[in-house]
């Protein structure tokens, strides 16, 4: 599916059927005109398609005033999905991407920071290229230079390189996904901010692209992240780290670290045994004698660590219906199984 850019002609619209995904969190302000700025984003998509609000346990009067407001206006295309506690915001993601039934799903703010002008344009790229993902990129940041600007940019470096999906701004939570591929990824913790890095294991990464979005100042309440939350997003980040890298073949992550351990500790006994054999020194109490010990045995320890992990691995993948891979959805794939023959031979 692809249109020519040629000059002075305005590219096609594309649309498929649509669901938006809106986590909230304490948002009694906001979930009114957030209602009201979806509905006039998209009162001429020419596509169907719905909005999903997440309530992640809020403790002020956001569900009240959506129920509300749904009921007086008599809308049907709007679902509120109540969480039964606060779970954090990629647990509330996830909740509405279980929930979905569009081909196409976004997911963006509920605290009108988003602009979901921006929506349209967003869905009709991501299709007209083919792309799977599609990530906002606030540009024009509308926020603290020193408690979120700055942080978030050092962690966009530092998850790009780590990760090797480079993009200006991972933390955006404007986002336009193919439903097919986001659904077969699970979001835990922190995730919602690797959720570029996890599309980019089950497709290729040049299927993943940004778009520069609109970004308004926060309008009402606080913040409810800050840079308390840094340590968590490390910990996250080693996990992503390793579950992109060695998911398959844990034992190649642990057998690296018992190689350099290993290689490290022989170096040791083999130095304190030419002293010993070939000048005659007493190594018997010497405290380096202990340590090459230990990086051996610490290095058998990480090997049999590895072993463990692969037939962890290999029983996961080989008792469950999880596979190794996933197959492209691409228009080819529509047609009936059936209707493909095997090539006799000649």
């Amino acid at each position: 599916m692809s249109v020519s850019d040629q000059p002075g002609k305005p590219q096609e619209s594309f649309a498929a059927p649509l669901s938006i995904i809106v986590p909230l969190f304490n948002e009694e302000d906001s979930v009114v005109p957030l209602i009201q700025r979806v509905n006039e984003a998209l009162a001429n998509y020419p596509d169907k398609w719905e909005l999903l609000l997440v309530d992640d346990g809020s403790v002020d009067a956001t569900v009240s005033r959506v129920c509300t407001y749904l009921q007086e206006h008599n809308i049907h295309h709007v679902r509120l999905i109540e969480l039964q506690r606060n779970f954090g915001q990629t647990a509330a993601m996830q909740a509405g991407i279980d929930a979905s039934r569009g081909e196409v799903i976004v997911t963006m703010d509920g605290d009108l920071q988003n602009d979901p002008m921006d929506i349209p344009r967003m869905v009709s790229r991501m299709l007209r290229e083919e792309l799977d993902l599609l990530s906002g990129w606030r540009k024009d940041r509308q926020d603290n230079l020193f408690l979120r600007k700055i942080p978030s940019q050092l962690a966009n470096r530092l998850i790009g390189n780590i990760t090797g999906v480079h993009l200006h701004d991972y933390g955006c939570s404007l986002k336009v996904y193919r439903a097919a591929i986001i659904k077969s990824v699970r979001l835990y913790g922190e995730m919602h901010r690797f959720i570029p890095a996890w599309v980019a294991s089950n497709t290729s990464p040049t299927r993943i692209k940004e778009e520069v979005v609109t970004h308004h100042a926060r309008q009402f309440g606080e913040s409810k992240y800050g840079i308390s939350r840094a340590y968590r997003v490390l910990l996250d980040l080693l996990f992503v780290y390793f579950f992109l890298r060695f998911r398959a073949r844990p034992g190649h992550f642990f057998g690296r670290i018992g190689l350099v351990v290993g290689a490290i500790g022989g170096v040791i006994l083999a130095y304190l045994a030419v002293l010993k054999v070939l000048f005659g020194e007493d190594i018997g109490n010497r405290p380096l004698l202990l340590l090459g010990v230990l990086l051996v045995v610490v290095s058998i320890q990480f090997f049999t660590t590895g072993i463990m992990s692969e037939m962890m691995a290999r029983t996961y993948y080989e008792s469950s219906d999880t596979q190794p891979y996933m197959l492209s959805v691409r228009a080819c794939q529509d047609r009936e199984r059936d209707s493909v023959s095997w090539k006799e031979p000649d």
